[in-house]
């Protein structure tokens, strides 16, 4: 179920647009990038089944690749017991490592990436003009940039947050990086990368900038960022990458192809539905996102399995909201409204159920309840895509009847 995708931060449409510049240059570059992007997606699976043994109290290593792309061959550059590095890429990933790790452990209680203190590893200037940063299963590794286009990939908090959520995402609900699942493993990245800088500037959801890569486009490119949560399809617009073509709203879905020139069934695109959804339930609750609104999100993703779409994700949230806040909360009013607005509906059945009431004695009965809903929100999950699997057998039968006719 699972493809050997290495979940890249800058998405495919931007790097084959560049491919199609009048400029040799950026056409060079960029095409070197998709090869080399390719050739890595197959080593993850291998790569990927290392992660277990990559285990050590959250401790951080960086790497230095001196523009190689042979991992193996990097030297350590800083380690937790270290003195800070003289190469200033080399300590902003160290600290984004930390700060991401705190972030999980602080707020959620989440020991690391994968729960269990895996030791996080960033590699930095990786290859040459490089544009990209990626997770590839067991550590983050980053591109300088062209310096055209693209500065220094480590210069985004939100970026390395994005990264490392994909290893949470993996070592959690394992979101197959296909179509709707596939653009919410990216939607939960984005999310959780900009809380992750809004708690590290103690910014309230009012004063976020909701950006993905503020930081990594060089100053001659006419764009804010990679992608906008509060406003999917405004990121960027410009004459060499084009328009920022995420859509807000399910009536806007992209259904592109599920091959890796379609980016998986536009994983990166169709992310910016569930993004707006998290914008709009945050906005509505208020104050620091990654509390109440994160807290939903996280849980829900916990209880999620690989192949949850944006429907069944969203029941989760829902149902969430009510466990965690209570039935009617203002919180589960945001979470019913936001979905609705982005055209993503709850089903009626679900609206309707009962959650577990929340334990009031004793851990032991805690983690029996928590069981119990995860069990019965994968349930709905499941569900959710049955009956969306015969809706959309009868319309096909239907089209066919009607081709029949004609």
């Amino acid at each position: 179920m699972r493809c050997s995708c290495i979940n890249c931060i800058v998405p495919p449409h931007i790097l084959l647009r560049l491919v199609e510049s009048d400029k040799k240059e950026l056409r060079q570059i960029a095409m070197r990038t998709l090869l080399t992007t390719t050739r890595l997606r197959g080593q993850r699976s291998v790569r990927a089944s290392l992660t277990l043994s990559n285990m050590g109290a959250a401790q951080r290593t960086v790497f230095d690749c001196r523009n190689s792309t042979n991992l193996s061959a990097a030297r350590v550059a800083r380690t937790e017991e270290g003195p800070a590095s003289s190469d200033a890429a080399i300590n902003r990933v160290f600290d984004g490592l930390g700060a991401t790790r705190d972030f999980y452990k602080e707020v959620y209680k989440r020991d690391s990436i994968d729960g269990r203190g895996m030791r996080l590893n960033g590699f930095v200037h990786y290859d040459r003009e490089y544009n990209n940063a990626f997770w590839d299963g067991s550590e983050m590794v980053f591109g300088d940039g062209d310096g055209m286009l693209f500065s220094d990939f480590t210069g985004s908090l939100d970026v390395i947050g994005h990264e490392l959520t994909h290893g949470v995402t993996e070592t959690s609900a394992g979101l197959v990086y296909h179509r709707q699942s596939g653009a919410l493993n990216e939607s939960v990245s984005d999310v959780f990368g900009s809380l992750v800088k809004q708690w590290s500037l103690n910014q309230s959801a009012e004063d976020a900038d909701w950006l993905i890569g503020a930081d990594i486009f060089t100053p001659a490119i006419a764009g804010d960022a990679l992608r906008s949560l509060k406003n999917p399809g405004s990121a960027y617009d410009n004459d060499i990458f084009g328009k920022d073509p995420q859509p807000d709203h399910m009536s806007r879905y992209d259904d592109l192809p599920d091959t890796e020139e379609g980016d998986f069934g536009g994983v990166h695109i169709n992310s910016g539905i569930p993004n707006k959804a998290f914008y709009l339930v945050a906005t509505e609750i208020g104050g620091y996102a990654w509390e109440a609104p994160g807290q939903i999100w996280y849980e829900s993703l916990r209880a999620s399995s690989p192949t949850t779409d944006f429907r069944g994700f969203a029941e989760l949230t829902f149902m969430m909201a009510d466990r965690l806040y209570g039935t009617g909360s203002r919180e589960q009013q945001a979470v019913a409204s936001a979905w609705q607005e982005v055209g993503v509906r709850i089903a009626p059945v679900v609206a309707r159920m009962e959650t577990p009431p929340r334990a009031r004695r004793g851990n032991g009965q805690t983690q029996r309840e928590e069981d119990s809903l995860a069990a019965l929100s994968r349930q709905v999950a499941a569900l959710a895509e049955q009956v969306s699997a015969l809706s959309r057998e009868v319309n096909g039968a239907k089209s066919r009847r009607v081709s029949a006719r004609n």
